[in-house]
């Protein structure tokens, strides 16, 4: 069992959660309320990473991320290494990838709150941040647990990226997917059964408890 690649995958999990919970709030809130002329656009390409082939998206993302991209010279003369194959790039790259994920179950939620609340919460003289922490927060939460959930998963499963972003560098950038596919390519297979049982444990484990705080919640708010 390769614990290292096994926290590691945790870690770029917990910070993508971290990371993309109040973009989804308030992207999520932002596409649910506003109509504007770009508004089909914007929402294609939050999409986007949902229909490109990981290995495409991860082409693309190695490019920007790269020694001679814009981004990736301002990253070296800021922090005096590059981006690519760190787990800070790793990170970048994974925030981007699950922008989906995050975004659009947070969208669904604030949009299945009904206008007239939100009008009623106005008309009490709250303010939009107040009406936010105290009305749609609370009746939105299915949508913003099933962002989290979605996003933590899909990064502890995800692969192509990964690889094209991060490689395969032992305590940086490997892993537990790219472990378990290492150990598949060296006919390890009883070492790659019991990683990929370990990540199937964690995952039923999130989604059980995601259910379940839901569901209380949801009692809360009846």
């Amino acid at each position: 069992m390769d614990w290292t690649a096994l926290w590691l995958s945790l870690r770029l999990a917990g910070w993508t959660v971290v990371i993309l919970l109040p973009v989804a709030i308030f992207a999520g809130r932002f596409l649910a309320y506003r109509d504007f002329g770009a508004k089909g656009i914007v929402e294609a390409l939050v999409m986007l990473p949902l229909v490109l082939p990981p290995t495409v998206f991860g082409f693309y993302l190695l490019v920007s991320f790269g020694a001679r991209s814009p981004v990736g010279q301002a990253w070296q003369s800021l922090f005096g290494h590059q981006l690519v194959f760190t787990f800070e790039g790793l990170l970048v790259a994974s925030v981007i990838f699950n922008l989906p994920f995050a975004i659009q179950p947070a969208q669904r939620g604030f949009e299945a709150i009904p206008v007239a609340v939100r009008e009623a919460a106005r008309c009490c003289g709250m303010s939009p941040l107040r009406s936010l922490w105290r009305v749609e927060l609370p009746l939105a939460w299915p949508g913003l647990m099933t962002a989290m959930v979605l996003t933590f998963a899909h990064t502890l499963g995800e692969f192509g990226i990964v690889l094209m972003v991060g490689g395969s560098i032992p305590g940086k950038t490997k892993t537990i997917a790219v472990s378990i596919y290492d150990k598949v390519q060296g006919f390890d297979m009883q070492g790659a059964a019991v990683m990929s049982a370990v990540l199937l444990a964690i995952s039923l484990a999130t989604i059980s408890v995601t259910f379940w705080l839901s569901a209380r919640v949801g009692r809360r708010l009846s």
